[in-house]
């Protein structure tokens, strides 16, 4: 009896050490994370519509935009002074004020940007968006709610809350991949952006 426990031991450790060495090769010398990021971004376009809406991310501390956010508004600024949309929402509990001030610094006129400071999940941000929209643009009229840069998440999150969306997504994990040393950190990104995919699929908000 222990003999047989001993063995099953063993081959569990052998199957969980070949596991996170077959992990290590793929990820360290293959181009999956690369490919994953392509999959969880869907198609590229260039954003259009009457409203750009730009998910804030973390903040360091007070007045300094956390990595994150500061790629979403710089890849904001950019579809802005393409488009030139009439309104932007910055959305997220966290970092909209600081994104704002960095939006303005770089151009972006003040008045055309109005702040959701509530949001702390993606669903809330769609859900305190969706309130916004439902005062600026009439209900009947789709186009006008049009929506960008959000990814495959979020675009699922605002689907369910009734506002359509054109994804506009930041290519972070893929620049990310394009190098060995920076594999790893986009996989545990992406390992941990998968587990919210489910949670929010249990959960039904997408």
């Amino acid at each position: 009896m222990f003999g047989k426990w001993i063995r099953a031991c063993t081959r569990a450790a052998i199957g969980i050490f070949a596991t996170i060495g077959l992990t290590l090769v793929l990820v360290t010398f293959s181009p999956v994370t690369s490919i994953y990021a392509k999959w969880l971004a869907g198609p590229w376009t260039d954003p259009e519509g009457p409203v750009l809406v730009v998910l804030g991310g973390a903040s360091m501390e007070e007045g300094i935009i956390g990595e994150n956010t500061y790629w979403r508004a710089v890849y904001a600024l950019r579809a802005y002074r393409k488009s030139h949309f009439p309104l932007v929402i910055l959305t997220g509990a966290q970092a909209v004020h600081d994104m704002r001030d960095f939006l303005t610094f770089q151009g972006v006129p003040a008045e055309a940007i109005k702040l959701e400071p509530r949001a702390t999940t993606t669903r809330e941000n769609a859900l305190y968006v969706r309130q916004m929209l439902t005062i600026r643009v009439r209900p009947q009229d789709p186009d006008d709610q049009r929506l960008s840069h959000v990814i495959f998440r979020a675009k699922r999150v605002f689907a369910r809350a009734g506002i359509e969306v054109i994804p506009s997504p930041i290519p972070d994990a893929l620049k990310q991949g394009a190098s060995w040393y920076g594999r790893w950190p986009a996989f545990v990104d992406e390992i941990v952006e998968s587990l919210k995919i489910g949670y929010y699929a249990a959960r039904g908000w997408i």
